[in-house]
């Protein structure tokens, strides 16, 4: 099998490179990252342990309960304020922050004057480690053993879809994007990490970031909800960083995770491109730097080419539909699958019925508040309904469950799944079947998780899953660092 580079160099060598005015002239041929002076919790002010969060698109609102109540100085209060009662609401297309964003960056000045928040002396990068188990309730692959998941943070630099050095994998949504544009320009700061994939079947940059002791010391080690261990060394001397800006040159990213913040970032670089264009230094003795300082945003590098590697499914809930009836649906689902009643209810037995059937073809588990149902694709029966889907696309569980299903039987539009007026998106599967349970749901949908190879294969393509079509575990901590623009 080609690795992750050599599948692009085969797909765009002869496709020129366009350039995006909005980012000024220069136009990066190549994957650059740069050491920062992060901000970081002081350790002799807080826990670390009680200001950290997961990425704002992962907390619940008893989360975000939890988060106020652990500190007054939680990232919570800055990356998903509550709001309060006089608030105003704030306009898609406004730039106006309203009160949460004024607040956001209120605390944020405040917890940096008063010492909660610290700049690192040097420029560095994060070697990163993350170690965990995933419950075998949470997809039908896992064996609740012990992993590992390595890689560094550093800041990326922003680049185009089209420039072919980052690739998406997912479509996004309009409100998220909104949100955290809103943020940003209040804040002027990053305060979580972009999960990027690259290729290095030598582990390469892992070697230059471990070496060979997998349980050197680090500069912070905090356990977190799920009881996932993140520890985290700093990196600032000059040689090893060129190095390793040197090693990822050649590199092909793909966003794992953080589309939405990615489209932000690039967004607001390209309304504060300077003029005339800055340029970097980039030499064996000077450490470097973006070209500007909102030409860069905070990632995380990982190696696809190494374990530790996790996919989830998210699952699926519908809601809100006119008139549902459980009989009316199943009877025009057998248009395009086989369905066979289950007695399982509880999700372990739900999802051990449903891991064996992806292996000849697409399954999914349905739920209604009359039974639950395997569905298995009449592969011949979905030909014509499926054959304006590019192909790679075509070959995958959750664009058919998307095509055949949410849009043909039930009626459900893009624009409405993008806009979330009909679906959204759980984790758990006993979160997802709770709903069916208690009436919020009219259905919900268990599915089995994108395959690594199946990410990959899209992203270079060009082509996008639907949106929430992967759950890396475990979630980058926010708040381990901070990227300010000033």
């Amino acid at each position: 099998m080609l690795d992750l580079q050599s599948r692009q160099r085969s797909r765009t060598a002869n496709q020129p490179v366009e350039a995006d005015p909005g980012l000024g002239a220069r136009v990066p041929s190549m994957a650059r990252i740069y050491p920062f002076r992060a901000l970081r919790y002081n350790p002799s002010r807080v826990r670390i342990e009680d200001v950290v969060t997961q990425p704002y698109d992962k907390i619940s609102p008893s989360m975000q309960q939890a988060y106020y109540q652990r500190s007054p100085y939680n990232l919570v209060r800055i990356i998903l304020g509550l709001p309060e009662l006089f608030d105003q609401p704030l306009a898609i297309d406004s730039r106006a922050a309203a009160d949460v964003y004024s607040r956001s960056a209120r605390d944020f000045a405040e917890w940096r004057a008063q010492g909660i928040l610290y700049r690192e002396k040097d420029p560095c990068i994060f070697a990163y480690s993350q170690r965990f188990a995933v419950a075998s309730a949470l997809t039908p692959d896992s064996r609740d053993a012990i992993l590992e998941r390595r890689g560094f943070i550093a800041l990326g630099e922003l680049s185009d879809y089209r420039e072919g050095i980052v690739f998406r994998h997912e479509q996004t949504l309009a409100k998220p994007i909104s949100d955290r544009l809103s943020l940003l320009r209040a804040t002027r700061a990053h305060f979580g990490q972009i999960f990027m994939l690259y290729s290095d079947p030598a582990q390469t940059v892992d070697r230059l970031l471990f070496g060979n002791d997998a349980e050197a010391s680090a500069d912070l080690e905090v356990v977190d909800e799920f009881g996932v261990l993140h520890r985290i060394s700093r990196i600032s001397d000059p040689a090893t960083i060129n190095l390793l800006s040197a090693a990822m040159e050649d590199k092909k990213l793909i966003i794992a995770d953080g589309h939405h913040r990615y489209e932000t970032a690039l967004e607001y670089s390209r309304e504060r491109v300077p003029e005339p264009p800055s340029s970097t230094e980039r030499n064996s003795h000077a450490m470097p730097q973006p070209p500007y300082p909102e030409a860069a945003v905070m990632m995380t590098f990982i190696n696809i080419d190494s374990p530790g590697l996790v996919i989830l499914p998210t699952h699926r809930v519908v809601f809100g539909l006119k008139d549902f009836s459980t009989v009316r649906f199943l009877e025009r689902a057998e248009t395009f699958f086989d369905i066979e009643s289950l007695t399982a209810t509880d999700p372990e037995g739900l999802l051990a019925r449903l891991a064996p059937a992806r292996a000849s073809r697409t399954a999914f588990i349905v739920a209604t508040a009359e039974g639950r149902y395997l569905f298995t694709l009449k592969t011949d029966a979905a030909v014509d309904a499926l054959k304006s889907i590019p192909d790679r696309q075509r070959q995958l569980d959750i664009v058919r469950l998307h095509t055949l299903v949410l849009e043909k039987l039930l009626g459900i539009t893009p624009e409405a799944i993008r806009e979330q007026r009909n679906v959204h998106y759980h984790r758990e599967p006993a979160e997802a079947l709770e709903e069916i349970a208690t009436g919020q749901a009219d259905l919900a949908f268990l599915v089995n998780p994108v395959t690594l190879d199946q990410l990959r294969e899209v992203a270079f393509a060009g082509d996008v899953m639907p949106q929430k079509s992967t759950d890396f575990y475990p979630k980058l901590l926010s708040g381990l660092a901070i990227y300010a623009l000033d």
